[in-house]
């Protein structure tokens, strides 16, 4: 199958991501958002990720599993990314934290556009900027702070059947969440809303 069969136009994929706030997109509700936002002092980090759509033969995301020696998100599934530096746009720190973490040439990704912003239950106001990712490419991970990269299907990432939503309770409320399958990681939080974000954008064929 084609890449513009799977979504992967970027042209087309330019125009949708153009207007982020306008897209179809998995997030919590402004009353989350404040709560979210409150646990945190009201303090908010703004941060970056790198959402690599990977052109194989049978394209793929690019994913990482963080490093268990790290303060926060510990061992869980994200993109390469993190928090903005003074005076970066978050494409410039999405660019810069990919090389850090898994030895990305930042000139080798096409970015694309960005994804709605998310709030993390952390405190930090992450931009997920989206880039196609042609092989090939060496990645050199930094184990003090990935585990291993991986790669995800992007033909599971389009099954609308994949994402479980799951729920759990959580100082005192009930909260859901999304969990995408994978034989050996668990992908849920905030990368797995963010998956379900790009989920819509590509399946959108406007």
């Amino acid at each position: 199958m084609s890449d513009a069969a799977l979504g992967l136009d970027p042209d087309r994929l330019r125009a949708r991501l153009a207007d982020p706030d306008g897209l179809p997109h998995d997030r919590p509700s402004p009353e989350d958002d404040l709560d979210r936002a409150a646990r945190t002092g009201g303090r908010v980090v703004p941060a970056a990720v790198l959402v690599p759509l990977v052109l194989h033969p049978e394209p793929t995301i690019l994913l990482t599993l963080r490093s268990a020696r790290l303060k926060s998100h510990a061992g869980q599934v994200s993109f390469p990314g993190g928090r903005m530096e003074a005076g970066e746009t978050p494409e410039q720190t999405a660019l810069r934290e990919a090389q850090e973490e898994v030895g990305l040439d930042p000139a080798l990704p096409v970015l694309l556009g960005r994804l709605p912003t998310l709030l993390t239950g952390t405190g930090y106001c992450v931009t997920p900027v989206v880039a196609l990712l042609r092989p090939p490419f060496d990645l050199r991970h930094d184990p003090n702070e990935v585990e291993e990269p991986f790669e995800y299907p992007l033909a599971r990432l389009l099954d609308p059947a994949a994402p479980e939503r799951r729920s759990q309770e959580f100082r005192g409320r009930l909260r859901e969440f999304w969990v995408w399958p994978h034989d050996r990681h668990y992908i849920w939080g905030a990368t797995a809303s963010m998956l379900v974000t790009l989920a819509a954008v590509l399946r959108d064929r406007r």
